[in-house]
């Protein structure tokens, strides 16, 4: 394995990472130079210097081989984390060591998962890199800076098929560059129109990106202790809700929408159930609210269930209201919720929808061969028969999926955590969600975690980010050989 490349390329992330803390650090200067800009010059040069010093030593080559591909997006995603940490780090306040890799790690894998106390005791300059981490991670480090590198030819490809999973990939039907300027395209385009649609109904600027930035990545981070509900506005969840419902589909259908492309949206048999999973466990814990008289309307309850949904389906993790009191029914599906999640090809984590959708397609196949042992049973899926290796892939990461979440559940409660919180906190790291029940549910922070809980939680983030079998990649490099 060429080592140098790997590094030389890890280095062009870096400096990805380097100009946006040097943006966060612009926008303390704009705001009297608050206490956030010095951690962030210093994190700026630090993290510049680390990029820039293999570029200027390691020579070039496009020749990249599929382990060196692996390599370099885990090496890509743990140094943006351990980088990513500076800021917090030189800053202080509730931030040490432990706590700063758990918040850079939240923000990079899109989780949202906080640490604070005090949200809003952070300087802007601080409180923009902290959103920033989720717009960079949103799309993939990786993903993010390729397609501003120079032509790497062979190089992006490998990158590519590295970063993305084979169901991300289905419904693009594209090139890898091409592939490259859709998803940039949606994803700023949407980030930028929520920004102006949150401002025109009442958001300052700052707000207004700063919540586009976890909106459209499916993050979570907002500048305010009590999340969105501090706005306390029907018009800006209902934005908001949009635009996450929005950002869980799939960018390549959403690119193929808009352009009119016959492949898209309004055709594809996973968006249906996308939306009627989201419709139906929206009606489930409306009319639980109801019923147990947490809301005294309709009305109410359908305001908070629908974004609460949304919310942990999309794994965009923000709060429009207190759920650490809703009856049973309510938190078992948003549990469901959470594991699903949205579509691949989003920004989004979990299982994804498209992978649920064909297990169960394959459960009703089961059930039909054992009722016809002659048949041949063709498992379709958008039109297209699904050959058995993408079935059985499907079922195997729920399976490792279902195995991590076990593990992490007795690890947490080998800690003397209650059940409910080492449950749901696990699966939400897993999914890159953010809140659980419990300790951890959607206002509250895990702050009040042991030390070995948030790291094996930000382990979990990592490791569901890259869909189980990226992360392990790097564990058996010797069987590549």
């Amino acid at each position: 394995m060429n080592l140098g490349l790997v590094i030389r390329y890890v280095g062009f992330v870096m400096l990805l990472n380097a100009a946006f803390m040097l943006i966060s650090a612009i926008i303390s200067l704009f705001n009297g130079f608050d206490t956030g800009f010095y951690p962030l010059l210093l994190s700026f040069l630090i993290t510049a210097i680390v990029g820039a010093f293999p570029l200027i030593f390691v020579p070039n080559d496009t020749n990249l081989s599929n382990k060196e591909s692996y390599v370099i997006v885990i090496m890509a995603w743990v140094m943006s984390c351990l980088l990513g940490m500076l800021p917090y780090l030189i800053w202080g306040g509730e931030f040490n060591f432990t706590n700063a890799w758990f918040e850079s790690t939240s923000g990079f894998t899109t989780t949202g998962s906080t640490i604070l106390n005090d949200v809003e005791a952070l300087p802007k300059g601080l409180l923009f890199w902290r959103a920033a981490t989720h717009w960079i991670g949103g799309v993939g480090v990786v993903l993010f800076a390729i397609v501003i590198l120079p032509s790497m030819g062979r190089m992006k490809m490998s990158l590519t098929s590295a970063e993305m999973s084979m169901m991300a990939k289905d419904n693009f039907r594209y090139t890898t560059k091409k592939i490259l300027q859709i998803i940039i395209v949606v994803y700023v385009g949407l980030t930028l129109c929520e920004t102006i649609v949150l401002m025109v109904v009442g958001m300052d600027w700052f707000d207004a990106l700063t919540n586009s930035f976890s909106t459209v990545a499916t993050g979570g981070f907002s500048t305010k202790n009590l999340s969105i509900m501090y706005y306390d506005s029907v018009v800006i969840e209902m934005v908001i809700t949009f635009f996450m419902i929005i950002s869980g589909f799939h960018m390549g259908l959403v690119y193929a929408t808009l352009r009119g492309k016959r492949n898209n949206l309004f055709r594809s048999e996973v968006t249906r159930f996308y939306l009627l999973s989201l419709a139906v466990s929206t009606i489930l814990v409306s009319g639980s609210l109801l019923m147990n008289h947490n809301y005294t309307s309709f009305g109410e309850a359908l305001r908070y269930g629908l974004f609460q949904v949304v919310s942990y389906t999309t794994t965009t993790g923000f709060a429009s209201t207190d759920n650490a009191f809703w009856p049973p029914l309510a938190m078992i599906v948003l549990i469901y919720c959470t594991i699903q999640c949205a579509m691949a090809g989003s920004s989004a984590g979990g299982v994804k929808a498209d992978r649920v959708l064909l297990v169960f397609k394959a459960i009703k196949a089961r059930v039909l061969k054992l009722q016809h042992p002659n048949a041949i049973i063709r498992i379709k899926q958008n039109g297209v028969t699904q050959d058995d290796g993408v079935v059985n892939a499907a079922i195997l990461l729920v399976m490792i999926y279902m195995l991590s979440a076990l593990v992490g559940t007795i690890l947490m409660t080998a800690m003397n955590i209650d059940l409910l919180t080492s449950f749901t906190a696990t699966i939400a790291s897993l999914s890159n969600v953010g809140p659980g029940f419990g300790q951890v549910s959607n206002l509250a922070n895990f702050g009040g975690l042991p030390d070995a809980a948030k790291w094996l939680l930000s382990i979990l983030m990592l490791f569901g980010r890259l869909e189980f079998f990226g992360f392990i990649h790097i564990f058996m490099l010797r069987s590549w050989k």
